[in-house]
């Protein structure tokens, strides 16, 4: 997302840290592991601090063993859902546009226009449902 922000490429990423851009796409995806040391790396790159990667990672429960080992983690914060938004193609470019609107009834007006499609949706979902429910 950060990089997505910054307009830099993966391949331009990966030239500032010494990879190839299927390697920065290995790290984005998820499938390869990054390092403590290469994630100091990408930080500087991208101009943020390490922990900006943590953000809306789980918190580690208060339940601890008599030993001191964790024994649960706490469920993922109600925020999480929506920096996983934002860090798609479709909620980073809705939000760069959004945030050049500047006129605040302008961005009131649209706030309240999805609001209302989103709850429509979920009306119509809801019906469909209760139809299907009678037809059982």
């Amino acid at each position: 997302m950060r990089r997505i922000l910054l307009g830099m490429s993966q391949e331009k990423l990966g030239e500032a840290l010494g990879l190839t851009f299927q390697q920065v796409q290995k790290y984005e995806k998820g499938t390869n592991r990054i390092g403590a040391s290469r994630l100091q790396q990408i930080s500087r790159t991208l101009n943020v601090p390490p922990a900006f990667f943590f953000d809306g990672a789980p918190l580690l429960d208060d339940t601890v063993s008599e030993n001191g080992v964790v024994l649960a983690a706490a469920e993922p914060s109600s925020s999480s859902f929506v920096l996983d938004f934002i860090a798609t193609s479709e909620g980073l470019h809705l939000n760069k546009a959004f945030a050049r609107i500047q006129d605040p009834k302008v961005r009131k007006r649209i706030i309240d226009l999805v609001t209302s499609l989103a709850s429509d949706d979920i009306s119509s979902v809801q019906g469909r449902e209760l139809q299907e429910a009678k037809k059982s």
